[in-house]
């Protein structure tokens, strides 16, 4: 029987990608409405199920909605999430607005699944980091239990949306047209205002915003969300968060311990077998460009730790559009 459905924030880099999955995976929609900011209001998007054209979301009825898929940014998520709940639909919500709620289930689909059955009208949708290193962590901690992590993401620019992909997209035109001042110094600043330094032909340690401690915001996820995602508040997660020139797909290292050894073999073995995931072995170490527009999380480089043995070190790479926010989105749907 197929659902009411409705994308908020249809416009953006995931809330397109929502729409797009909605329509490969035959999700059963009965009514499809998209919904945006006032400036897309009226325009008209093609899909499976006909034209449809934007709504305000400032002025929509979310009467009759029966599934809300949320990408419109924590403040308007707080702003009308609980409306549309209250309205008698289920929102699933890829802000962060809702993921330290006690009230609200924070949900990696393939994951920890059952915690959907406790939602209350909204579904939060772990930040894409997290996300994309819960596909390998998820498994290991349920054979093992994860007791500390230390984690380093390396964060493509459409975790910025469709802005940061513009902007990385400038900044390698002005700065590449002259190389030598790349490798010499005395190039020129591309005056760029969405990262705090330049993004083209650079790396920089700072994804997020820098809230307590001299952390960002997108560090601390790493924390309090795996945490809730695991069901253990005593996790150690030692986290980075690094944003790369790279269009799409975070990548992710870690070294983990359990409250076990964990040999190589059984962590290979266990990663073969995760849901939702790859196990590339060495001779072809997983990169963002593979894991660009595909549904599994690619892991690789899975080594035993040698300063502190019994670990495991790993690299995993997904899609953060896909299984970092959008895919998932519908597969917890799915679920609901």
């Amino acid at each position: 029987m197929g659902k009411r459905t409705a994308i908020v924030g249809a416009t953006g880099a995931v809330g397109t990608t929502m729409l797009s999955i909605l329509e490969q995976r035959d999700f059963p929609v009965s009514d499809l409405r998209l919904m945006a900011s006032a400036r897309s209001a009226g325009r008209v998007v093609p899909t499976k199920w006909g034209d449809v054209t934007v709504e305000d979301l400032a002025t929509a009825d979310p009467a009759g909605v029966e599934v809300a898929l949320f990408s419109a940014g924590g403040s308007r998520s707080k702003e009308f999430a609980p409306k549309f709940a209250a309205a008698g639909g289920v929102v699933i919500d890829n802000s962060s607005a809702f993921r330290q709620d006690s009230n609200v289930p924070l949900v990696v689909a393939q994951v920890n699944d059952a915690a959907i059955k406790d939602h209350q009208g909204i579904v939060a949708n772990p930040n894409c980091t997290t996300m994309v290193l819960m596909m390998a962590a998820g498994p290991l901690h349920q054979a093992a239990g994860l007791n500390r992590m230390t984690a380093t993401s390396y964060q493509s620019v459409s975790g910025s949306g469709q802005t940061g992909m513009e902007v990385l997209t400038h900044e390698l035109d002005i700065l590449g047209k002259d190389r030598e001042t790349l490798s010499q110094g005395g190039w020129s600043d591309p005056n760029s205002d969405l990262y705090s330094r330049p993004i083209g032909f650079n790396v920089l340690a700072h994804a997020g915003s820098f809230t307590e401690q001299g952390y960002t915001d997108e560090e601390w996820k790493l924390v309090h969300e795996t945490r809730k995602i695991l069901e253990s508040s005593a996790i150690r997660v030692e986290p980075f968060c690094v944003r790369v020139p790279v269009m799409v797909g975070h990548g992710i290292a870690a070294t983990m311990f359990f409250d076990r050894p964990v040999a190589l073999d059984e962590a290979n073995e266990i990663l073969a077998a995760a849901p939702g995931a790859q196990l590339w072995d060495d001779s072809k170490v997983p990169t963002p460009l593979d894991s660009a527009g595909i549904d599994d999380v690619l892991i690789g480089r899975v080594r035993p730790t040698v300063g502190d043995e019994g670990g495991i070190s790993l690299w995993t790479v997904g899609d953060n559009l896909r299984k970092g926010a959008a895919l998932n989105a519908v597969q917890l749907a799915e679920l609901v």
